[in-house]
């Protein structure tokens, strides 16, 4: 469910009525609230939770990282409509045990907001 920048302009995805979280800086959708895995996750500025899948991002350079569960290899992760850091995805862990982050994404509590599409009756 990435949106990949090849050079061209890219179309904003957005999920109506539905649960998301979404670029503290421009308000893109970058993922549904349903790819929720964990809220235990420290980023570079704090909190962060870690998530299936992401929309509306482009990735980074690749590059190993020191975290704090050993070395991986990610990239972070751009908005894709304002360009803002918003996370990295974890491409390989190096310990067995930290084998189940790969392929997913992080994203930093304080560079989100959450919509959680309530309606309110009139």
């Amino acid at each position: 469910m990435d949106s990949k920048d090849n050079g061209q302009r890219t179309a904003i995805q957005a999920f109506a009525g539905r649960p998301v979280f979404s670029c503290a800086k421009c308000a893109a959708t970058l993922a549904l609230q349903d790819e929720l895995i964990s809220k235990a996750f420290s980023g570079r500025e704090g909190r962060a939770y870690l998530l299936h899948s992401a929309v509306n991002i482009r990735l980074g350079k690749k590059e190993e990282r020191t975290l704090l569960t050993g070395v991986h290899t990610v990239a972070d992760i751009l908005c894709v409509g304002c360009g803002s850091l918003v996370g990295w995805t974890y491409l390989k862990a190096h310990e067995q045990s930290q084998r189940y982050k790969e392929g997913k994404y992080i994203i930093e509590k304080e560079r989100i907001t959450r919509d959680n599409a309530w309606e309110l009756d009139s």
